[in-house]
C-alpha cells in the first residue's frame, strides 16, 4: 500500500532533532511519499524543503520526498524582487513540484494588509503558470478571525477574495492546484471543485466540531481528493494536541475512507493516483 502525505512541514524546527526517526515511522505506516512544504521561516529559507528532497533522495529508510516553494500570505510583505526571483529559480528545480503554500489570510491582526497579500498571491500564481506547476492554497475563513482582525479587515472575506483571484488570474489560463487542509462546508467545496481544484483533508476532518468538513470529504469526487497531515500541526484524533508527523496520514486516511465507505487500500490507490497525476510524478 502506498499512502501519500500531500502537505508536511518537514523543515520546521519541530523535527530538528529526530527527522530521520520521523521518516522511518512514516515508512513503517505505509506513507511512502511526502510533499515537503517550502515556506521555511520566510522567503529567505524557502529552499529548505527542496534541500531535504535532495538529501533523502534514494534513502531506503525514508519515504520519497518532493518539495514545494512559496511565500506564505503572512509573509506577503516580504515578497520583494529578490524573493520572487528566488521563487522563480526554485520553481524551475526538478525537485520542486508545486508553488505553495500561498493564498490569503485575514485571520490575525498582524497579518499584512489585504492589497499586499493579494499582490503577492497574484505574482506567485503567475510564477506557477510560467513554470507549469500547480499551486497549494492556504486560506483561513474570515468567519473564524480574531475580533481584532475582523475590526481591521472589515467585511472582506478571505475565501471569496481568494476564489475570485484564482478565477481571474489562474484557472482561466489553465492553472490547477490544491485547497490544502480543506476546512470548508460542502458549498465551499463545490466552488473549489468547479474551479478544477483538488481538496486535501488533514487531521481536523477527524474533529467532532467540524462536521461540515466531513460532509465535504464525502462529496468530493474520487479523482479530486488527497490526504495530508500539515505536520507538525493538526494531529488527528486520538493524537490531538500532540506534535503531528507524516505517519499519522494513515490515521486521517482511515477516517476519510470510513466516511466514504471504502477500504483504506482503495483510498490509498485513489489519492496516490490523484497526487501523481496532479504533480506529474511517475512511479
Amino acid at each position: 500500500m502506498h499512502i501519500i502525505d500531500s502537505h508536511a512541514h518537514l523543515d520546521f524546527s519541530s523535527y530538528a532533532e529526530d527527522l530521520g526517526a520521523v521518516l522511518e515511522r512514516a515508512l513503517a505506516a505505509d506513507v511512502k511519499t511526502i510533499l515537503s512544504i517550502g515556506i521555511g521561516d520566510g522567503p529567505e529559507t524557502m529552499h529548505r524543503a527542496r534541500d531535504l528532497a535532495i538529501k533523502y533522495k534514494g534513502n531506503p529508510h525514508a519515504p520519497r520526498i518532493v518539495a514545494s516553494a512559496g511565500i506564505h500570505p503572512q509573509e506577503a510583505h516580504q515578497a520583494d524582487t529578490a524573493a520572487l526571483d528566488k521563487l522563480r529559480t526554485l520553481a524551475a528545480d526538478e525537485h520542486v513540484v508545486a508553488i505553495g503554500e500561498i493564498g490569503l489570510d485575514y485571520y490575525h491582526l498582524e497579518n499584512p494588509d489585504i492589497p499586499v497579500q493579494q499582490t503577492a498571491f497574484i505574482q506567485q500564481m503567475e510564477i506557477a503558470l510560467a513554470a507549469k506547476k500547480p499551486i497549494l492554497i492556504h486560506c483561513r475563513t474570515s468567519e473564524l478571525a480574531t475580533p481584532q482582525a475582523k475590526a481591521r479587515f472589515g467585511t472582506a472575506d478571505a475565501q471569496d477574495d481568494l476564489l475570485r483571484l484564482i478565477a481571474e488570474h489562474f484557472t482561466n489560463k489553465g492553472g490547477v492546484g490544491v485547497m490544502h487542509c480543506f476546512s470548508g462546508a460542502p458549498d465551499e467545496a463545490r466552488r473549489a471543485l468547479d474551479l478544477g481544484f483538488y481538496l486535501s483533508f488533514a487531521g481536523n476532518v477527524t474533529y467532532a466540531r467540524f462536521a461540515f468538513i466531513t460532509e465535504a470529504a464525502k462529496l468530493v469526487p474520487s479523482d479530486r481528493y488527497l490526504v495530508e497531515t500539515d505536520a507538525p500541526f493538526l494531529a488527528p484524533q486520538p493524537y490531538r494536541g500532540e506534535r503531528n508527523e507524516p505517519a499519522r496520514t494513515r490515521t486521517t486516511a482511515e477516517f476519510v475512507a470510513g466516511l466514504r465507505n471504502i477500504s483504506l487500500e482503495q483510498l490509498a490507490q485513489e489519492t496516490t493516483a490523484n497526487f501523481r497525476r496532479l504533480f506529474s510524478i511517475s512511479e
